[in-house]
């Protein structure tokens, strides 16, 4: 029996069988009733409600203006159907989490936070949380960033040419390095909607930001109306790059100031208003740079980790002694190319190294030569020959710019496809179950 014709019908328990095989029970208790069907799922009345509850509690910790409860749980319904078409679709794709991968996860997490495990799962109970519900709504973040990996993430690049091209006519004025917190509505339209369905949206929009310019609480109005991911945030997208927004806001954004509220602005999903909530500069960026040296012993069948740090202790007393760091290291280091340079990586910067190398290299001091230092390439020994800090701002910019376009690409790519995965999707809730 399919999903679509199971809400037609009076629901009995899971354990039909039983009720069936014992029909003298007195009442048999129906099932929880459905307040959705996706796809061949269901979201049931306790998911939806405990949802509900805790949206309502997150909110009312931030202290954000509460809504209208008929609004918090159409929002509230309609990030739970994304969320299932989503995971039905990683289902399809292989993508999935398993208990160990959780675990790990959590236990990360737990550290990064100086708790145990233990400690950590004690804090969720304080906060009102089960372990269990923290560590599915962790599979559900991961999943999903997953897939958006390989659906879209996979397929955006960004080019050099695109960088140059951004400064060129984006960014004339240097000051794209900026950040600006910004809020954001959208009323959605259908792919393919009639004139009439897109004058209603556009009537709609356009009263919208008259109410907002006219005093209307922004904050309100993204929760009530708005169709965008962060309603139940009040529409709020957080601290931005001037330009890490979508393309075609890029125009509206660089003529708002603090306090604006942008005009209707269409795109395939809908229109979209945004508001400049507040603006920062960005200064100078500086970094320290070291130029640093190093010998490699790698281990095999004949080197073990034992007789590898052997090796460079010795090499450490020779250099010690007077023999000569570069001299060494074209003789017995395993990094070929380093080697022939006497060892020099020249001057590097920040993750240019992997860590445990760049942790040992901060730590010494001009011309000290380390212990052994294991990483995943085998046992070192590394000198510091000088330290400088650099105005890396030009790089920095560049490096930002990049991520700006990537993030932008990105973000315009996950609307469409979430509006696309959204309307080519069998999904029916029952209003008067919410």
């Amino acid at each position: 029996m399919s999903l679509k014709m199971l809400n037609k019908l009076v629901i009995y328990p899971a354990v039909l069988c039983s009720l069936l095989a014992f029909s003298h029970a007195a009442h048999p208790e129906p099932l929880e009733r459905i307040v959705a069907v996706v796809e061949d799922d269901v979201i049931l009345e306790h998911e939806f409600q405990n949802e509900v509850v805790a949206i309502v509690q997150k909110l009312q910790s931030s202290n954000t203006p509460m809504p209208p409860d008929y609004v918090i749980k159409k929002q509230v319904l309609e990030k739970m159907i994304i969320e299932r078409l989503q995971r039905h679709l990683a289902e399809k794709a292989g993508i999935n989490m398993s208990e160990e991968m959780l675990t790990n996860s959590a236990t990360e997490i737990a550290q990064r936070n100086n708790m145990t495990l233990e400690q950590f799962k004690d804090e969720l109970q304080r906060q009102g949380m089960s372990y269990q519900a923290f560590l599915e709504n962790m599979r559900n973040e991961i999943v999903i960033n997953q897939l958006r990996g390989k659906e879209i993430g996979e397929r955006i690049k960004v080019t050099d040419r695109e960088v140059e091209h951004f400064i060129e006519t984006e960014d004339k004025a240097g000051d794209g390095m900026g950040q600006y917190h910004l809020g954001h509505i959208l009323i959605a339209v259908k792919e393919g909607a009639s004139a009439e369905v897109i004058k209603k949206a556009i009537n709609k929009a356009e009263q919208l930001v008259s109410d907002l310019r006219s005093g209307q609480d922004f904050t309100k109005a993204a929760m009530s109306v708005s169709d965008d991911d962060n309603a139940l945030k009040g529409g709020d997208l957080g601290w931005r790059s001037k330009n890490d927004v979508p393309s075609l806001f890029v125009d509206v954004i660089n003529k708002m100031k603090a306090g604006d509220i942008s005009d209707p602005i269409r795109s395939p999903s809908g229109f979209h208003i945004i508001k400049m909530l507040e603006m920062k500069g960005v200064g100078t960026q500086m970094i320290t740079k070291s130029k640093v040296r190093h010998i490699l012993i790698k281990t095999n069948e004949l080197v073990d980790d034992a007789e590898a740090q052997k090796r460079l202790f010795a090499l450490k007393q020779r250099i010690a002694d007077g023999d000569d760091f570069a001299t060494l290291a074209r003789a017995h280091s395993d990094d070929k190319g380093s080697a022939l340079k006497g060892g020099s990586l020249d001057w590097v910067g920040p993750d240019d190294l992997v860590k445990p190398f760049q942790a040992a290299m901060d730590k010494l001091a001009i011309k000290e030569v380390s212990d052994p230092v294991q990483t995943q390439f085998g046992w070192h020994i590394i000198q510091v020959l000088e330290r400088e800090n650099k105005d890396n701002t030009s790089d920095f910019k560049k490096n930002q710019i990049k991520d700006i376009i990537r993030k932008r690409k990105i973000e315009e790519e996950t609307e469409l496809w979430l509006r696309r995965l959204r309307d080519e999707s069998y999904v029916e809730i029952f209003q008067d179950r919410l």
